[in-house]
């Protein structure tokens, strides 16, 4: 549900349209539902923005959850789910550390290490947690002072997108993989509690 909510919200600009253009928009229709209205505030600034919010989502705002943390969240649980998808092939395909076990099913993979040796998920949960607070920490102050893009850490070891032109196809470019990520994501975990097989078990099951 958290996925679907992200995907669905996060498609629109943080910035308030000016009255102008509010009104060009009025009566132009959403590029991805042309069935109804285009909403006022999406107006393409952000990658990604299809003008997709059947629910008026967007125009939420003062109440701690305005357009800012939608698309704050929504890449970072895109960038979460492309790491965990990755992760779950390469386990599928017996790339694990030393000691942890192997198997098809991702899921019962997961509860098998929980069962034996639990530290290393605790571990984790406690380094994600610390991870949150300083990201918390940097969404806040950028939604205060608007000098931080949404998702932006300015980490950028292999400096990509060096031109404005270059960081908008990149931008664009994530969020799509990332939105796709998620939804495999979701199918993941649907798959691994109800069938016995990993993901490229179930992609492709052989005789």
């Amino acid at each position: 549900m958290a996925t679907v909510f992200a995907s669905a919200v996060a498609f629109a600009p943080v910035g308030r349209p000016t009255r102008g253009s509010v009104s060009m928009m009025a009566g132009q229709r959403s590029k991805s539902l042309p069935f109804l209205t285009q909403p006022p505030k999406l107006d393409g600034t952000l990658a990604g923005d299809e003008g997709f919010d059947p629910l008026g989502l967007s125009n939420i705002d003062n109440v701690g959850l305005d357009l800012y943390w939608f698309r704050e969240a929504e890449l970072k649980h895109s960038r979460v789910a492309m790491l965990a998808i990755v992760g779950a092939l390469a386990q599928e395909l017996g790339f694990v550390l030393p000691g942890l076990p192997t198997g098809k099913n991702q899921v019962s993979v997961f509860w098998e290490v929980l069962d034996r040796n639990p530290g290393p998920i605790f571990a984790g949960v406690i380094f994600l947690g610390i991870v949150e607070l300083i990201s918390g920490v940097a969404a806040t102050e950028g939604r205060k002072n608007g000098d931080r893009a949404p998702g932006d850490f300015n980490f950028n070891p292999l400096n990509y997108g060096k031109s404005d032109k270059e960081k908008k196809e990149l931008a664009l470019k994530e969020i799509r993989n990332g939105r796709l990520a998620m939804w495999a994501a979701a199918g993941l975990l649907l798959q691994g509690t109800t069938t016995s097989g990993g993901l490229l078990d179930n992609a492709v099951p052989f005789p």
